[in-house]
């Protein structure tokens, strides 16, 4: 079975089925990871949940990024990348099945162990996915390739709050029991399952290519020497504190519109407007790029930082559509900052980088920590007042844009 053709002209192999296919994984993992923002009310009204309880769904799912970043990094330089993909898929579609199982047993403790082995699967097509993408096709073409399959996690996160919305909150209708509540997550999941299966199946019939071993190294554990780069150490902070903010906000987005002093939606009327926080972020990576060609990618994180805080403090000071609006449009200008404070953290590394970069992808386990401080925090003070918190994210990110993120070793 040929799955690739030659270029005639170039004499180089055509990844366009292959580059399509691995594209799709980047709309599966984001579509995934949105999802959760769905799931966190659904449980948290099933189980009867305290904010930080339902935060947990977060913890589990971004905890298995920091611990099984460097084991899966190991796991695809052992097996390859293509072979990484397939079990990385697999173990994904397993966490999925999982679900039935949670489902069925109705103990909220097998939800979050399903979603830690589902996490750990898509931690694995990250580390294998990325540099595959780099790598089919010119090399002058790389970057293009990398942002176009970005742009499709982009829209997987988008989407998955509508889909989601639509399949947990209204398949059981108004007067279901907790039982039917807790099963009406089967059959969303199992066809998750299905997917990762087929894709799985896909990636064992093609051909893709293999990076060069240097390439693969981005995934080693960092050392301590790396840590004389001040800029670097602030930037992983920065990406902590972004990616909790981040994750933070968006969990918290259904039961926030539900209050009556917001707007009272039912949950399924909310769901659909969780697309326009995500969306916001897609559509920002657009400006935020032709933004970046007339002012420096430091400044424009810091103005960005800047508006986010003005935004979040209309959604705390204020009711109705004014607080429902104020926290919608704060992704927009989310949109840049993981990109931007990945870049600015790791300049002037030189051999370094791949280190550096390792030790950023495990900041990303803000999104465990910082949602569960937030959900307390709205136990304690109430939901809107919690917003404060991702207040101080900013206030940081900002600082990290003016001043952090020039290169000075400490």
């Amino acid at each position: 079975m040929t799955t690739y053709s030659q270029d005639a002209a170039k004499g180089q192999p055509n990844y366009r089925f292959a580059l399509t296919a691995l594209t799709s994984l980047f709309f599966m993992w984001g579509f995934i990871t949105s999802l959760n923002d769905i799931l966190i009310p659904h449980l948290k009204g099933v189980f009867d949940l305290s904010y930080t309880q339902a935060m947990l769904i977060q913890f589990c799912f971004f905890g298995a990024y920091f611990i099984i970043s460097i084991p899966a990094g190991n796991l695809v330089k052992k097996v390859g990348f293509q072979r990484g993909i397939g079990i990385g898929l697999m173990i994904a579609a397993a966490g999925c099945l999982l679900f039935v199982a949670a489902a069925k047993a109705q103990l909220y403790i097998v939800f979050l162990g399903a979603l830690f082995v589902l996490a750990a699967g898509i931690t694995i097509l990250q580390v294998a996915a990325n540099p595959l993408v780099t790598v089919m096709g010119p090399s002058e073409t790389a970057s293009s390739r990398l942002t176009l399959s970005q742009a499709f996690n982009s829209l997987g996160t988008t989407v998955a709050p509508l889909v989601g919305g639509a399949l947990l909150f209204t398949v059981v209708g108004q007067y279901a029991s907790k039982a039917q509540e807790a099963e009406s997550v089967i059959v969303p999941y199992i066809g998750l399952a299905v997917i990762l299966l087929a894709l799985a199946f896909i990636f064992t019939r093609i051909h893709l290519p293999k990076p060069e071993e240097e390439q693969a190294d981005d995934t080693a554990a960092p050392t301590i020497s790396i840590l004389k780069h001040r800029h670097l150490v602030l930037g992983a902070v920065g990406i902590f504190m972004y990616v909790g903010a981040e994750v933070s906000i968006g969990s918290l987005l259904v039961n926030f519109f539900g209050l009556k002093n917001i707007a009272n939606l039912p949950e399924a009327t909310a769901a659909h407007y969780v697309a326009y926080y995500w969306g916001g972020a897609m559509v920002g990576r657009f400006i935020g790029a032709v933004l970046m060609q007339r002012m420096s990618a430091g400044k424009l994180l810091a103005i960005n930082a800047s508006v986010a805080i003005l935004l979040l403090i209309s959604t705390i000071m204020n009711d109705g559509h004014v607080a429902m609006w104020s926290v919608l449009v704060i992704g927009l200008f989310n949109s840049i900052m993981f990109p931007t404070i990945f870049s600015l953290a790791l300049k002037d590394l030189g051999p370094q980088t791949s280190q550096g970069s390792g030790l950023l992808c495990l900041a990303i386990v803000g999104g465990a920590i910082l949602p569960v401080i937030q959900g307390s925090l709205a136990d304690h003070i109430g939901l809107q007042a919690s917003f404060i918190m991702p207040v101080v994210c900013y206030l940081y990110i900002a600082y990290y844009g003016l001043i952090g993120s020039k290169p000075a070793k400490s």
